[in-house]
């Protein structure tokens, strides 16, 4: 299902677990640093499947401060999550979710010097090389596609609980099945997920479809000031920290704003600018088929996938934006 990860790269990871567990090793879990519903969910349901399968010794984190966004809140797992100032300093196995580079990993990127063995989950394009054993198939729709291959192949049963890990996952990586992975494999996978129990409107409605009056004023404000350059087919806007202020809202409601501006049709990428800092921004890239906005990312110091990726960028909003002109 997987393509690209070999059955000796599966058969050396699946061991190293089970060799893990079966000592009582000390296991620690990493995804990137503000995790969304692909790097947590893959995260958590791999930690649960381990807990089933006897860890008693594991903690899962992310990089930055512990704060759960709301969508993801009523997670199961969560009770397995620690502050990165209180992970392992020296795990015996350490597995990372949904990081493409080391740098996603934050200040916890140092546990793959620390740790006894690393096992690497990921799915994409520009994945740059680390860790011992790497699970890493940029074909697959998401990490939590990966992931549930692993919960299998640790024969571990899917139940309820790390089931809809995995389908927050799978449907916020697809979003909700629309992109140009899902695959017939990602439909079937969806289909045993929710033949657990689970329910897919209620978790659909949580992760897309519930926004705060201010988030909703928010987006309607930073949409209004989208700019479009029919020349360069490109549209982009900018959310800025006072924008956040003004409406009194976290940083993780500008998740899905991109989507907002990704749909124009004069365009055939969208950029949305999200500021982290005076000077610093979190660029999210959207492309609809004409140009790949993972190279373009890559150049700039980030990476993701063809029609979808990032960076972060430094100096004023126009000063990004006149990168990304260059790097197109």
């Amino acid at each position: 299902m997987n393509e690209g990860i070999t059955e000796a790269e599966w058969s050396a990871a699946v061991a190293a677990i089970h060799s893990a567990v079966t000592a009582d090793d000390t296991i620690l879990l990493v995804c990137h640093v503000n995790p969304d519903g692909d790097a947590l969910g893959s995260m958590l349901g791999v930690a649960q499947a381990l807990v089933a399968l006897g860890s008693t010794r594991l903690q899962a984190t992310f990089p930055g401060p512990l704060t759960i966004p709301e969508p993801f809140a009523p997670m199961p797992g969560l009770h397995l999550l620690v502050a990165e100032d209180q992970a392992m300093a020296r795990p015996d196995l350490l597995i990372t979710f949904d990081a493409a580079s080391e740098s996603r990993l934050g200040k916890l990127r140092d546990r793959l010097e620390t740790s006894g063995d690393s096992i690497v989950l990921d799915h994409h394009a520009s994945f740059t090389g680390f860790g011992r054993h790497q699970l890493v198939a940029p074909t697959s729709a998401a990490t939590a596609v990966i992931a549930a291959e692993l919960v299998d192949r640790l024969g571990v049963a899917l139940d309820r609980s790390i089931a809809e890990c995995l389908y927050v996952g799978v449907i916020t990586d697809t979003g909700s099945f629309r992109y140009e992975l899902t695959t017939p494999a990602v439909h079937r996978l969806a289909a045993r997920l929710v033949e657990t129990g689970i329910n897919p409107g209620e978790v659909s409605q949580r992760i897309f479809d519930s926004r705060t009056f201010g988030a909703v004023k928010l987006y309607g404000e930073v949409l209004s000031r989208a700019v479009l350059e029919t020349e360069k087919r490109l549209v982009w806007t900018v959310a800025t920290l006072d924008d956040l202020k003004r409406h009194d809202q976290p940083a993780h409601v500008l998740e899905g704003l991109i989507d907002g501006i990704r749909c124009t049709v004069e365009a055939d990428v969208a950029c949305l600018l999200k500021q982290v800092a005076p000077d610093e921004w979190s660029v999210s890239m959207r492309g609809r088929g004409g140009a790949d906005v993972s190279r373009v990312a890559i150049a700039l110091g980030g990476g993701g996938h063809r029609l979808a990726a990032g960076f972060t960028g430094r100096g004023s909003a126009d000063e990004v934006m006149d990168q990304i002109r260059a790097a197109l």
